[in-house]
């Protein structure tokens, strides 16, 4: 069977590091909503005010990091189309078991959490944060998508890991030149 197909269509390939598990790290984490869209909030004169999910999607983090003894998110921002993070997992029970089969009459549920498994601890808090702020939204009737995927980085050393939470903090004062500015603006 072709690798590149998944059900007889085109599948991107995981952008993960073939050679890490992600059940043990330090990781910068950027996921952006959909089409970049502004549904966080907006920024004006170097202050982010939050819109009612941006809230949501901020105070969560505390909430994550009361769910998992093995995960924390270090530092955070919320910025208009995009969440940035450091995450540290410490997953001592978690096996990262390659051969599980996923049959095609599983649940869809027990599929994604099988599928999830074999991605690393990292993976699975991550999901757990885009689908409790999705879900947020859709209880809320607010208008809300995510951007499919998330971006990581391997955090490697103290230096980096500094370096890192100093971009985070100043990320909102330094908008108008990141990457995630758009072109065109609301």
């Amino acid at each position: 069977m072709n690798d590149d197909l998944f059900k007889n269509k085109y599948r991107i390939p995981s952008a993960r590091a073939y050679w890490h598990d992600y059940n043990h790290g330090y990781y910068f984490i950027t996921i952006c909503t959909k089409n970049r869209e502004y549904f966080f909030g907006e920024i004006h004169e170097g202050k982010m005010t939050l819109s009612e999910i941006g809230l949501f999607a901020d105070s969560y983090v505390d909430k994550i990091n009361a769910l998992y003894d093995d995960a924390q998110i270090l530092s955070h921002i919320v910025m208009p189309n995009h969440v940035h993070l450091i995450i540290s997992v410490v997953c001592t029970k978690c096996i990262n078991n390659n051969n599980d089969i996923i049959r095609d009459d599983t649940d869809i549920n027990e599929k994604m959490s099988m599928i999830g498994k074999k991605r690393g601890r990292m993976s699975l808090v991550l999901s757990k944060y885009k689908s409790s702020i999705t879900r947020y939204a859709l209880k809320n009737d607010i208008h809300f998508a995510w951007q499919t995927r998330f971006h990581d980085r391997i955090i490697r050393d103290y230096n980096e890991l500094n370096n890192i939470d100093n971009y985070i903090k100043n990320n909102v004062i330094n908008w108008k030149d990141d990457e995630y500015y758009p072109i065109i603006t609301r």
